[in-house]
């Protein structure tokens, strides 16, 4: 319990088996169940989340009782699971959102099974929803250039980029590091989603974002440090930034239909309409103009279009950014951000694994696993 609140941890894994046995041997003490989804991962993970919880279970010193369904019993803090194929992963999150809300839990904390999330800090992602400030929280770790340092240069260009379209497409213009799993959600808001139709992919995180602008959320941000080490990144930005742009645009449409058209015209979708047609009207006009070979006249239509779109647009953000103020709340910073403490390095994270334990998915060291069907 955090005060007076019951914690569960949601952990994704997919070919974690160097990380994951860490994430779960620093869980802080007061996480009353953490729920491990290993999402058929090719490696040895599977074989370390169970061994790792069997261990976990047992210094708990927990009754042993097989639920009905052949899950793991509720007297259990870590509770594995395992996807029957790979989903991706915000599939892997869904199945312990919903497995968390079933249990009873208060707060449900991500954190990933690749060990960069440090769990000493997930008090201050957990009080802004304890307190009652927020809906949802997240981890910042672009909220000062120091706080940067541990992250990979592409990575880093990476987050830039799809913070910006994060922010025109949510409605949370203060978010600047959508990309980070560290984030903390009330059930009550949890309660109100619609689980089937969020993202199943990376791109889960900012989807996530939309529904709950649509839902009047109320969403903070916790200035933290990056943590990185020699891991590997499961995402592949040249494919992962053009697709989900892609779902950006679809979710930006929908929340402007949802939140500025269903009750009848609203100045900021009228902006951002008028917007789009000054930008595209001027560049087809100096498309018209360079095929006559009248480029003065094209240049001038060209500029006053453009102008006049990117201050429609400009309007637009700006009047979308006041509506949502209400639902933008700066959280306090964890305590090593405060001291000024330099990121960690992987070598400095416990209980991690080599990932050599390859033991056949026959076996469950003591602890009654469950497989969930994909759908």
């Amino acid at each position: 319990m955090y005060r007076g609140n019951a914690v569960g941890v949601v952990v994704p894994a997919y070919d974690e088996a160097r990380f994951v046995g860490g994430v779960i041997d620093t869980l802080p003490a007061f996480v009353d169940r953490a729920y491990v989804v290993d999402d058929r991962s090719t490696d040895g993970t599977w074989a370390v989340i169970r061994r790792h919880a069997a261990s976990a279970n047992e210094r708990e010193a927990a009754p042993v009782v097989a639920a009905a369904d052949g899950g793991a019993s509720l007297d259990r803090r870590v509770v594995p699971i395992r996807h029957a194929v790979n989903r991706g992963r915000g599939a892997a999150v869904k199945t312990g959102y919903e497995r968390a809300l079933a249990d009873g839990m208060d707060i449900v904390v991500v954190m990933d099974g690749d060990g960069q999330m440090d769990p000493d800090i997930m008090p201050a992602i957990i009080d802004p929803v304890v307190d009652g400030d927020a809906d949802y929280a997240v981890g910042d770790r672009l909220a000062a250039r120091d706080t940067r340092r541990g992250m990979p240069p592409w990575r880093l260009f990476g987050n830039l980029l799809l913070s910006g379209l994060t922010r025109i497409a949510s409605g949370y213009w203060h978010i600047r590091d959508p990309q980070n799993g560290y984030t903390a959600v009330s059930a009550d808001a949890l309660s109100e989603l619609e689980f089937d139709r969020l993202y199943d992919q990376y791109g889960f995180l900012n989807d996530l974002l939309v529904h709950l602008n649509v839902a009047g959320k109320r969403v903070a941000t916790v200035p933290m440090r990056a943590r990185y080490g020699d891991e590997e990144s499961g995402i592949r930005y040249s494919t992962f930034v053009p697709g989900l742009s892609f779902l950006l645009l679809r979710d930006f449409l929908w929340r402007l239909r949802v939140r500025y058209l269903d009750g009848g015209v609203h100045p900021v979708a009228v902006l951002y309409a008028l917007g789009v047609v000054g930008v595209l009207a001027g560049v087809l006009r100096l498309v018209g103009g360079v095929a006559s070979k009248d480029r003065d006249g094209a240049g001038r239509a060209t500029l006053a279009g453009v102008i006049g779109g990117v201050a429609s647009l400009g309007g637009a953000m700006f009047l979308d950014s006041r509506a949502n103020e209400p639902l933008r709340i700066a959280a306090a910073p964890s305590a090593s951000f405060e001291r000024d403490e330099p990121s960690d390095s992987q070598s400095s994270r416990v209980g991690g694994d080599d990932g050599s334990d390859q033991r056949g998915d026959s076996e469950t060291d003591g602890v009654a696993d469950r497989e969930v069907i994909g759908g």
